[in-house]
């Protein structure tokens, strides 16, 4: 399925994203992060929807990326295993998901990520962007999280926030209209699960 939209993958990535898919039924038998009826559509549901920003951008290497309220690991591992001279800092409050996404980064080797329990609001670094999926109200997000993004620019897109998001969104991102891109994620996949799916770009 993977190799499907991104037949470029290196055997490296393969490889990685063959025991990421593996890994994380296992974990999940332990700490529930991901919902019974998503994990038997691991792939779709959150490793391709994840892979969604790398449609959308080709991350320059030397990209610092924060994921907040990564949860399980999504979007931030995916990215990671594609964009391997990338930075990943996952961030979420709850104690027993940054505990799975530790053991499954370091179990599929991954250097460029790091994982910690801490709100978003108190991280003190910058990054490039900041990549999520839909923890909460659009401008709440917005309000709590603006503060992470660098100045400077590296890549060929805006430095911001890219978004993964469901459903009718149109108020919700009124007050940015000016500074905002919208991209239908059936225009990268065909699965049904992705009719109502989209990826928002904020500049900041």
């Amino acid at each position: 399925m993977i190799n499907k939209y991104f037949p470029n993958l290196n055997s490296k990535q393969v490889e990685l994203f063959n025991k990421l898919e593996a890994l994380y039924p296992e974990w999940n038998e332990r700490i529930n992060v991901i919902s019974r009826k998503d994990i038997d559509e691991l792939a779709v549901r959150h490793i391709l929807h994840s892979l969604a920003i790398a449609k959308y951008t080709n991350f320059t290497p030397g990209t610092r990326i924060i994921d907040v309220g990564t949860g399980g690991g999504f979007p931030g591992i995916p990215l990671a295993i594609m964009f391997p001279e990338c930075e990943f800092h996952l961030v979420d409050s709850i104690g027993k998901k940054i505990k799975v996404v530790s053991t499954i980064a370091e179990e599929l080797g991954l250097s460029n990520v790091k994982a910690q329990q801490i709100r978003s609001e108190n991280v003190k670094d910058k990054y490039d962007f900041i990549v999520s999926r839909a923890v909460t109200a659009f401008p709440r997000f917005v309000s709590l999280t603006r503060h992470l993004i660098d100045k400077k620019q590296i890549n060929a897109i805006g430095n911001g926030i890219l978004y993964l998001k469901g459903g009718d969104f149109e108020e919700e991102v009124k007050p940015f209209i000016k500074n905002i891109s919208t991209t239908d994620l059936t225009s990268y996949y065909e699965e049904d699960f992705f009719e109502t799916k989209k990826l928002i770009h904020l500049t900041l």
